[in-house]
């Protein structure tokens, strides 16, 4: 009898540590001030993503949480990354749907499929730990530091259609006018410029073009055919610009003699289609090539806007009757300092009128973040260089991103990153 009641407790005992470990099914991964790590709450949730868990993306749910079945492996690795998380059960987490699916609530939940495959435009010789270029990147320094995985592309890869293997495309510090950065003034005499215009000229003849610009405007076309298709295309700073003037010069010379060895049409201006652009329009060419800049796209000679006042401002979107740009700004804040690079931010009389503003400084009359569909993909753009450098010059040390975990502006890169995993939900009518 005394046997049989301590088994009996012994049962219940164990019945009840199995029913808490059934019940305690989720980890949140809170995106609100709670957080320790918001960057590498990225890289956990690809990483989740990857091995073949169904993840959450609750969108306006504390900033934007994330959850995913739990299991001790996955909680030590958020141990190891120090990410901040919350243990729920199964019912906990299905009340929290069920308040989030409420329609007076701006909030919904995105389900993430599959681990996007990313690419990284930027030259081979860098990946090989080649210094010709004396500047970072910033999306490779955040999706290294949120441990995400990612392959480097170049002209080469996207001319032979490589392209379509990846979801994600980035593109940052690039000159796709083939006027090689419009570094001529200031660093023209020097050993790496020098280095950089041989490698480019010879991969232009290497691939069959007289000149770095046919083979930019080649490499732009290609990229215009994978967004068509069905891809994501991000880009920061000057890959932002120029990609939409070497789209409007098609057919037309608008570089000097010192970038191609002749001068460039006279009527280049006139000649613009702005029919084929992304994203900008009615822009005027920088006609002066020793000007560090390339057109009137590009708000960062005329800006007049302190350093310490430098912000721009996140809109609110409804999470689920515009669930696109809600993933994109999802944040633990709406106002993200400001920081610069060669492209600041957009004058919004340049910017066309079907195109999404998400991040803005108002009072500046600038676009600091903006997207649209284009045929079956995306594209975003993202003016400046590096979120947590506000004004980054060649040669500056890289920004050690363990100092700023809960970088907000690093966050819509990441946001970006993790969007094409997001399944997609028809728009509500």
């Amino acid at each position: 009898m005394q046997y049989s009641f301590f088994k009996n407790v012994s049962l219940f005992f164990l019945f009840m540590v199995l029913a808490a470990q059934v019940q305690a099914a989720y980890m949140l991964l809170p995106m609100d001030e709670k957080q320790k790590n918001h960057l590498k709450a990225y890289g956990l949730t690809y990483w989740a993503l990857d091995a073949g868990s169904e993840c959450f993306w609750l969108l306006n749910y504390r900033g934007g949480s994330f959850a995913f079945k739990h299991n001790k492996v996955f909680e030590k690795e958020s141990i190891i990354r120090d990410v901040s998380f919350e243990i729920i059960p199964d019912a906990a987490f299905a009340q929290i749907q069920r308040e989030i699916g409420n329609p007076e609530v701006n909030q919904d939940v995105i389900k993430l499929e599959v681990a996007p495959k990313i690419a990284v435009y930027t030259p081979d010789f860098n990946a090989r730990g080649e210094k010709v270029q004396p500047w970072d990147d910033a999306v490779t320094m955040v999706l290294t530091y949120a441990e995400i995985p990612y392959d480097v592309v170049y002209d080469n890869e996207v001319l032979d259609d490589k392209l379509t293997e990846y979801d994600w495309l980035h593109l940052h510090h690039e000159d796709f006018t083939g006027q090689f950065g419009r570094f001529y003034r200031s660093h023209h005499n020097t050993s790496w410029y020098k280095e950089y215009v041989r490698r480019l000229e010879a991969l232009a003849t290497e691939n069959g073009f007289a000149k770095v610009s046919q083979l930019k405007l080649a490499v732009v076309k290609k990229i215009q055919e994978y967004v068509v298709g069905g891809g994501f295309m991000f880009a920061m700073c000057s890959a932002t610009d120029t990609y939409d003037i070497a789209l409007a010069a098609d057919g037309t010379d608008i570089c000097d003699h010192m970038y191609d060895g002749d001068p460039p049409n006279p009527n280049a201006q006139q000649n613009l289609d702005f029919s084929k652009t992304f994203a900008f329009k009615d822009f005027e060419l920088m006609k002066n090539p020793m000007v560090y800049e390339y057109s009137t796209i590009d708000h960062s000679l005329t800006r007049k806007v302190n350093a310490e006042r430098d912000y721009f401002t996140l809109f609110d979107f409804s999470a689920k009757w515009d669930p696109v740009p809600s993933m994109l700004t999802q944040c633990h804040t709406r106002t993200v300092k400001g920081f610069m690079g060669q492209t600041t931010a957009f004058l919004k009389t340049h910017i066309k009128s079907n195109i999404l503003i998400m991040g803005e400084n108002k009072p500046a009359g600038e676009a600091r973040y903006i997207h649209s569909p284009m045929g079956q993909g995306f594209f975003t753009f993202y003016g400046g260089h590096d979120p947590e450098d506000y004004r980054h010059f060649v040669n500056d040390p890289e920004t050690d991103l363990n100092l700023h975990p809960n970088s907000p502006g690093y966050r819509l890169i990441l946001n970006n990153v993790l969007f094409p995993a997001a399944k997609k939900k028809k728009r509500k009518t």
